[in-house]
Order: C-alpha cells, then sequence, then structure tokens
C-alpha cells in the first residue's frame, strides 16, 4: 500500500521531546491546530531540524503514521529571523503561540485564526511595538475562537455603549453601560482612552490598527483589561506572561520603550 500523503502550511507553537532523537510538533495550520512526529529531528545530522523551529512559517510534507502523522520534509516560509533578535519580541512571540494552544482545540479547521496568528508575529517581525500587537491578537484570536470580548453594546443589558462607558465586567465578557457598572462586582474600571483603544484594536486590521501612538499608561491598562477577560478562560495563568514581564525590562531592571 502506497504511503498516504499530504502538504500544508504550519506554523510551528511547540515543540518537545519524543523519545530519543524525534520532535513532537504542535503545528497551526488552516485546517487546524494538529500534534506530528519529526523523526530524527534532534539529531546532529538531521536535515529538518533548522525547518521546524518554534514560531516559524514552513511548508510540511506529512506522512500518515498509526496515531500522528509525520513530517517527511519541511521548508521555511518564513522564519520571521528578525523577532528573534529583540528579547520582548522573543517574548510576545512565546505569548502567541502559547495562547493560540491553550484556547484552540485539535482539528478545527479556521483559516482566518491562522491568518491572525501569522498577522502578529509578522508585525513583531516588522519592528511593531509588542503591547499593541499582542493586544490587537487577544482580540481577534478570540474572535476567531468563539469568545469575542463585547465591546459595543452592554454585556448585562445589550443598549449601545457610548464614552460614558467605563466599567468591564470580566466575568459577563465585556464593558457595561453605566446603569449597569454597580452589578459588575469584581470588574475594572477603564478610562475613555483605554476604551476607544480595545474598540479600536477590534474593529481594524492590523496594519491599520498599529498605527495610533499610545501612552504608557494606557497600554499598561489596557494589558490589564485583556488580562482579566482571559482569567475567564484559562484555567492557570500563561507561563509566558512571566517571561514577556522579564524581557520587557532593561538590563537594570526597567521598563523597556515600547515605541519601537
Amino acid at each position: 500500500m502506497r504511503e498516504r500523503l499530504s502538504r500544508t502550511d504550519a506554523i510551528i507553537i511547540r515543540r518537545g521531546v519524543l523519545g530519543e532523537a524525534d520532535r513532537l510538533l504542535t503545528i497551526l495550520t488552516p485546517a487546524g491546530k494538529r500534534r506530528v512526529v519529526a523523526r530524527g529531528a534532534r539529531k546532529l545530522t538531521s536535515r529538518i531540524a533548522g525547518h521546524i523551529e518554534l514560531f516559524s512559517h514552513v511548508h510540511l510534507l506529512l506522512a500518515e503514521g498509526r496515531s500522528l502523522d509525520i513530517v517527511t520534509q519541511s521548508s521555511i516560509i518564513d522564519g520571521f529571523a528578525r523577532l528573534r533578535g529583540d528579547l520582548a519580541s522573543i517574548g510576545g512571540a512565546y505569548y502567541i503561540a502559547e495562547l493560540v494552544d491553550r484556547l484552540s482545540e485539535i482539528d478545527v479547521d479556521d483559516p482566518a485564526l491562522f491568518r491572525v496568528v501569522l498577522d502578529a508575529l509578522g508585525a513583531l517581525d516588522q519592528g511593531a511595538a509588542v503591547g499593541p500587537t499582542l493586544r490587537w491578537y487577544e482580540l481577534h484570536a478570540l474572535e476567531r475562537l468563539g469568545y469575542r470580548p463585547e465591546l459595543h453594546h452592554c454585556v448585562r443589558c445589550g443598549a449601545l455603549l457610548d464614552e460614558r462607558a467605563c466599567r468591564l465586567d470580566p466575568a459577563a465578557g465585556g464593558m457595561c453601560c453605566p446603569s449597569c457598572a454597580a452589578h459588575a462586582a469584581g470588574g475594572l474600571t477603564l478610562s475613555l482612552a483605554c476604551f476607544k483603544l480595545l474598540r479600536y484594536l477590534q474593529l481594524q486590521p492590523i496594519d491599520q490598527a498599529l498605527t495610533p501612538r499610545i501612552t504608557a499608561a494606557t497600554g499598561s491598562e489596557a494589558e490589564r483589561a485583556m488580562h482579566l477577560i482571559l482569567q475567564q478562560l484559562l484555567s492557570r495563568d500563561l507561563a509566558s506572561r512571566a517571561f514577556l514581564a522579564e524581557a520587557s525590562r532593561g538590563p537594570a531592571g526597567q521598563p523597556v520603550s515600547d515605541t519601537r
């Protein structure tokens, strides 16, 4: 019987060890998340080891295996080499990969989610500010995964929100109107600048979303708001958040400017 082969574009979102010489890869493809095996990839003589680096956008030839498909060929479409030269961008890439891995299911077809991840990694590779890029990514990834935060209508009563809205209710999944704000126990009061930023990022493609300059205070506030929303969905915090926080500090422990 002939070996059944398939081809796919993929982003490597996790790598692990399998046996003495193999790699277990978690990949995101337009047809969903998958787990595959790269046989012999940990050997010094492996021809595919350099083509399955974490975060890389690759083209894979897969052979059908008994339980997991096997990588028989790999070629790099984009290795995002520039982001690898900046520690904060590497931290952002880890965060992007871990979040989609934690929230997505195996073999759930979603080409648009694949595009969101690819766009976010590409923005970091082009030198975009890490904070706004990750806020854009969180909002658009959550939308594709069915967890879209409600920022345009009151999450409790459905009223159209205006500039008076200032209360985020993470447990309910979005913003409250002034009348319902008192019932948002455990929520977070947002500044108008933060509220506008989140709404803007949610609606714009990435090439438009990252053009406005934002203050450090508004950026930190937006990060806190999205963290509270994600805490409602995740059973535990993302490990990459600690790495990202450390990577965003300078050598003397001072925050690095995020206005590149």
